[in-house]
């Protein structure tokens, strides 16, 4: 899998990146980043199969490939349509190595709100993964400390990742990564905003969440590809602010833009408010997984 290129400044999440430059005194008009790979599709389906045949397509250049997975209503559908493809081809993943992003601190594994729960309802169980091409959080650790640890020696031993899957958060946070004056460059313990405190998948919760297990910011950062999904229109104003808005730890998802290939998959609603050319960048049909 060729590299698409990484951000520039590794640890400091305040420093402006290699190149940047400050405003001019008379700003030119935003546009889009240039580095980046957009995908404007027209609406969340037509998204959702792009971005699972681009997963397969990743694991066909690289066999083993380590897909870092986000969870939530972003990645769902292309999830179902990557298991869908599998069962036309069930040895496309045979060798690809999956890493779960985040966890909901203090429920118990099994509970249905879970990233766990929903990794392997959806995608970890149909796809057969066996244990050991798999690595994620527990949910429960007796030390949240230890299991950071765990987990930042796991990925420094296994990564980098070839391929994260993200999300874009209601306060742009990538993962648990939450807006804050300064962010986490490895795995750590986060304590959830509201809003992350308020998300779909913790309507189901039998216990409650204490807190955020994730990767950090230099985790996800230093992955070769970072495909972002971006769809609805509750999620317009992020993506516009993502783009024209400053790279800022108060918006997580500003950070991106220190990585030099994002993959961005949109659909018409989520674009609306993008500073988008006469000639929208890829509205083309997007393919069937293969």
């Amino acid at each position: 899998m060729d590299d698409i290129g990484t951000y520039d400044t590794i640890g400091d999440m305040t420093a402006a990146p290699s190149g940047f430059q400050h405003a001019p005194e008379h700003p030119s008009p935003p546009t889009l980043p240039p580095s980046w790979e957009w995908h404007l599709y027209p609406d969340e389906e037509a998204m959702s199969q792009a971005v699972a045949a681009r997963l397969a397509e990743g694991v066909r250049t690289k066999p083993d490939a380590l897909i870092g997975l986000a969870t939530g209503i972003s990645p769902k559908r292309s999830y179902e349509l990557l298991v869908a493809s599998a069962r036309r081809e069930p040895t496309r993943y045979a060798r690809a190595r999956w890493l779960k992003l985040d966890e909901w601190g203090g429920l118990a594994m099994d509970d249905p709100a879970t990233c766990e729960h929903f990794l392997r309802h959806l995608l970890l169980t149909p796809l057969a993964v066996p244990a050991e091409r798999y690595f994620g959080w527990e949910s429960r650790p007796v030390d949240a400390a230890a299991e950071c640890r765990r987990v930042a020696a796991w990925l420094a031993a296994n990564g980098p990742i070839d391929i994260q899957v993200l999300g874009l958060g209601k306060n742009g946070h990538l993962g648990f990564n939450e807006p804050a004056p300064q962010l986490h460059p490895g795995p750590h313990v986060a304590t959830l905003s509201s809003e992350s405190l308020s998300h779909s998948m913790l309507r189901q919760s039998r216990g409650r969440v204490a807190y955020g297990l994730t990767l950090g910011m230099d985790d996800i950062l230093g992955a070769r590809h970072i495909f972002l999904l971006v769809s609805g229109a509750r999620k317009a104003r992020q993506l516009r602010r993502l783009v024209t808005g400053e790279i800022s730890p108060e918006f997580p998802a500003s950070l991106l833009r220190r990585h030099r290939g994002v993959v961005v998959f949109c659909d018409a609603a989520a674009a609306a408010l993008l500073p988008l050319p006469e000639s929208p960048v890829s509205p083309s049909a997007s393919p069937q997984p293969r």
